[in-house]
């Protein structure tokens, strides 16, 4: 058994697991955070998508061990509240949702791209970008317009706050 310790959505945890616990299995069962989804347990659908130390990372690619230490932000974390993060927001306002169940991989990984590209973000780099999240439901287009929005959005707060 590992002792594990990370901030997890600004808060301080720690638990026991297996050495061999993976990190979506940890925050899911030993944080009871499940709004980060196992999909297809081969790392192809995204839709476990978490930030680790600020970078988008497949939790079911990593062990739980591994994040020991860092710090963690899941779909649970993003908003502020009853405030939606600007994706979020996006996504709701754009219908970038069908089902649902691949929504959170894909805004994780939505706010990840924005972070590093910023406003500057066109559909063919969003859909190039998108190509490790699967969404099984919409065809993708109302994902890309939600993802746009809300780039535009918050490049426009970062230009008007310099």
């Amino acid at each position: 058994m590992a002792s594990i310790s990370m901030t997890v959505n600004g808060r301080t945890v720690s638990g026991e697991a297996e050495d061999r616990t993976l990190l979506v299995e940890f925050l899911r069962s030993n944080l009871a955070l499940t709004g980060t989804h196992v999909g297809c347990d081969t790392s192809q659908c995204g839709a476990c998508v978490v930030h680790v130390d600020g970078k988008a990372v497949k939790s079911c690619t990593m062990l739980a061990a591994q994040a020991s230490g860092s710090s963690v932000t899941t779909i649970e974390g993003l908003a502020n509240g009853d405030v939606l993060h600007p994706v979020q927001k996006a996504f709701h306002e754009n219908h970038g949702l069908q089902c649902g169940f691949c929504t959170p991989g894909m805004i994780m990984a939505a706010v990840d791209m924005i972070e590093r590209h910023g406003g500057d973000l066109d559909e063919a780099t969003v859909r190039s970008e998108l190509e490790g999240n699967i969404c099984r439901c919409t065809g993708y287009h109302n994902i890309v317009k939600s993802i746009l929005a809300a780039a535009a959005e918050i490049g426009g707060a970062r230009q008007a706050a310099e």
